[in-house]
């Protein structure tokens, strides 16, 4: 369909001559390109641990929404560069009927995807689509914008429409390329996971009756994975043995609750803190924990 929608632009982009038909064409065609590397990421990111790879591949998700991030901008820039020129050089756009035509079959195809994306969600409960449907939702708005541009040209010759919206498209284009670069850095930079998340998870290893304090904890998303870190103190009288075990019921109960987490726990006695963690202390744990985390 994404193919059928690119050929169908592009011959309405070059006959209309306008800059938003332009700017949904750009939007199109990087559709089509950011799900085929977002498939090629997602399928790497979802390979197992190797030697070279300890750590799985889930960065691999990140980098290929960098990539896209810099086709998105480059397309936006040339998107803006066009509107501009056509401000400067005024021209009409041509066959308005078409281009409303083509905008039309383009909303009732991205509305039947939607449909079939919200169906497979309901299914898989599949994050990487959920954010596709939710990308398909704006270019719904998009369509309508071309439609709005276009008509506003000819039927009504507000000349200055169709450049307007088409640097429109441009900043939005720009927008959805800064959101997905952050939360691709983000990922790079092994970014905590947000404040309530962490306190949910520090709730659930707190309920083993026999953990004395937890400390030095860090999280880290890579992909679709997540990890976890953290030291865990028990009463220093504790044998080795009966300590694992309890370290044993402590990742149980946290796989249980963080099923996608790789949880990682070093064991300490009650009141030893050997942290090197640089940061300054924070109290987000039960008043009996230890303190710094």
């Amino acid at each position: 369909m994404a193919c059928s929608l690119l050929l169908i632009k592009a011959f309405a982009a070059w006959h209309t001559g306008s800059v938003a038909m332009l700017g949904s064409l750009a939007d199109t065609a990087l559709d089509l390109l950011a799900s085929l590397v977002t498939l090629y990421g997602v399928k790497l990111a979802a390979e197992p641990a190797d030697h070279d790879h300890r750590f799985g591949h889930g960065k691999a998700e990140a980098l290929a929404a960098l990539f896209q991030v810099a086709l998105i901008t480059a397309s936006a820039i040339g998107i803006a560069w066009r509107a501009v020129e056509r401000l400067t050089t005024p021209a009409t756009t041509q066959d308005a009927d078409f281009g409303i035509i083509v905008s039309v079959v383009a909303i009732l195809a991205t509305f039947a995807l939607l449909a079939y994306q919200r169906r497979v969600i309901r299914q898989t409960g599949s994050v990487a689509i959920l954010a596709d449907n939710i990308h398909y939702q704006s270019d719904m708005l998009l369509n309508l914008s071309v439609i709005a541009a276009i008509a506003l040209d000819q039927y009504l010759g507000l000349h200055w429409a169709d450049p307007v919206f088409g640097i429109a498209i441009a900043l939005w284009l720009a927008w959805g390329a800064f959101k997905a670069s952050s939360e691709a850095i983000d990922h790079l930079m092994d970014k905590e996971w947000p404040e309530d998340e962490r306190r949910r998870f520090l709730d659930v290893a707190a309920r083993h009756p026999q953990l004395r304090g937890i400390h030095d904890f860090r999280t880290r998303r890579a992909g679709s994975h997540d990890f976890a870190q953290f030291h865990m103190e028990v009463d220093r009288d504790m044998t080795v043995a009966a300590a694992h075990d309890v370290m044993d019921e402590v990742e149980d109960n946290i796989r249980r609750a963080f099923p996608r987490v790789e949880v990682l726990i070093h064991l300490d006695p009650e009141g030893h803190v050997d942290t090197d963690d640089p940061l300054v202390e924070e109290d987000v744990t039960p008043h009996w924990f230890s303190k710094r985390i």
